[in-house]
């Protein structure tokens, strides 16, 4: 369920997320292996909280899709972040993180999911559409699996909103040889183990995953499509994942409801 709220005063709506770990990665591609490891750093964007932005007084108007750049683009940054949406700094230019936001804000709407900025996308911006948090009290970092978000919550309030792909449905070989299929339980659990670097695994090496139910992580990865795609583990964009570490929310120990 979705709810409006103001660009000035933000009003939850319904939301929840999270991911998978060793077992959640596709088989390691060009674009896995030519991303840096983080033991041996490549300097990061600085990463902005999307509740520290102010709300842009310019109306979004023109269709805007990835590549654009300009004054819209700018305001409809400056929205996105207003609103809780999770993205890397008002730059006006419509990069992939800004797409990941676009993607959110429409999975929270209920309407397609292709990261352009068309005529229903700007009413859902418009309309200040957010998810609901599912908890009530505490900090809780929330997977919502049908509309495949994740959120930052504290006491009930939503406070970050992240484009996040957890586990596909399909079948896959293990690494036993067995047939399993791709999902990612639902459930309360908590942060036990956090590697701060490149983690290989069975399927594929993982960017600085915490996990939470085995093998079963949040983790940065350098595809995190708009449908569920992963073993099992919840995907997010490695500058995500960065923020999330340097903002503490996924500390061991930390909250990770599943639902």
């Amino acid at each position: 369920m979705v709810s409006p709220r103001s660009h000035s005063a933000r009003t939850p709506v319904r939301t929840t997320t999270l991911t998978l770990g060793a077992a959640c990665a596709l088989a390691v591609g060009t674009a896995l292996l030519s991303a840096p490891a983080h033991a041996a750093p490549v300097p990061a964007p600085a990463l902005s909280a999307p509740a520290a932005s102010v709300p842009s007084s310019v109306e979004v108007t023109e269709d805007l899709r990835k590549g654009d750049s300009g004054a819209q683009v700018s305001a409809l940054q400056e929205q996105l972040a207003a609103l809780g949406y999770w993205i890397d700094g008002v730059d006006g230019e419509f990069g992939l993180h800004t797409e990941h936001a676009v993607l959110a804000l429409q999975k929270a709407a209920g309407i397609g999911r292709d990261g352009v900025v068309g005529p229903d996308t700007r009413a859902a911006l418009s309309a200040g559409t957010v998810p609901t948090a599912a908890t009530g009290s505490g900090s809780v970092v929330e997977i919502d699996l049908e509309l495949q978000l994740l959120l930052v919550v504290t006491d009930g309030e939503v406070e970050s909103v992240i484009h996040t792909s957890t586990g596909s449905g399909q079948p896959y070989e293990g690494s036993d040889g067995s047939e399993r299929i791709a999902t990612t339980p639902t459930g309360e659990y908590a942060v036990f183990r956090d590697v701060d670097s490149w983690d290989p695994g069975p399927y594929g090496a993982l960017y600085r995953p915490k996990y939470f139910n085995g093998g079963i992580a949040v983790h940065g990865y350098p595809s995190v499509p708009a449908q569920p795609a992963s073993k099992g583990c919840a995907r997010v964009s490695l500058a995500a994942m960065d923020w999330l570490w340097e903002q503490g929310h996924l500390d061991v120990h930390a909250t990770v409801s599943v639902r």
